[in-house]
């Protein structure tokens, strides 16, 4: 969702370095780019572990990510990141199912994302922090949403833009495409195991069409 679906990584980057440091933690935006895919409650929990600091149970950690989040809804709605809509429409075109698997906890974003997509998400096929016991870049939230979609991993294509998040779904077997929408070089994408990358999404959506000849020619 954030980085993919939406531009929001820099809203996130800078709640992050706020919030933690409100709570006495160091984390610079680009470490919260670095995080990106785990669950909140997991990131703030290993940033604790890393700094010294035993005493942020799992409660303490929500009450952490809450004050986040509050921080996060604070700047204003993320536009769209441009390009993905027209990319959705030609994937769903193709006959494929989409599906959303996001680390976030969110509720600014997650409760209007059937809405700002409309006929292309619907939240049955939705997995988010509150669907899995562990977060990227664990497998489990990528074989979730395999199981919500009804797909095989061979059947699969998963786009990502965070390194933890192509770690996921490259452990879950799935053929993964990032897009690089964030700071970090593409290299931190490929030595996860990113079978693709791209460095904008409207250059992926230009050459889906080319991708998707390639995949069902392989199929056959």
């Amino acid at each position: 969702m954030d980085g993919v679906l939406y531009d929001s990584m820099p809203f996130h980057a800078h709640a992050w370095k706020e919030s933690m440091a409100h709570y006495g933690l160091a984390m610079s935006e680009a470490d919260a780019y670095a995080c990106e895919g785990m669950r909140g409650v997991e990131t703030i929990q290993k940033l604790a572990k890393a700094q010294g600091c035993t005493d942020i149970d799992e409660e303490k950690a929500n009450e952490m990510y809450a004050y986040k989040s509050a921080l996060f809804a604070q700047q204003g709605p993320a536009r769209k990141m441009e390009g993905v809509e027209d990319l959705m429409h030609a994937i769903v075109a193709d006959g494929l199912t989409i599906g959303i698997v996001t680390g976030s906890g969110q509720h600014t974003l997650l409760d209007h994302l059937e809405q700002a997509f409309a006929g292309l998400v619907v939240k049955e096929r939705i997995v988010t922090a509150y669907d899995v016991s562990i977060g990227k870049p664990n497998p489990m939230p990528y074989l979730k949403g395999l199981e919500k979609c009804g797909a095989a991993p061979y059947e699969a294509i998963v786009v990502e833009n965070a390194p933890l998040g192509v770690r996921a779904a490259v452990a879950a077997g799935i053929f993964t495409v990032a897009v690089n929408t964030g700071p970090l070089p593409d290299s931190a994408l490929l030595d996860e195991g990113a079978d693709l990358v791209f460095s904008r999404m409207t250059l992926f959506r230009d050459h889906w069409h080319d991708l998707s000849t390639h995949f069902n020619h392989n199929k056959k």
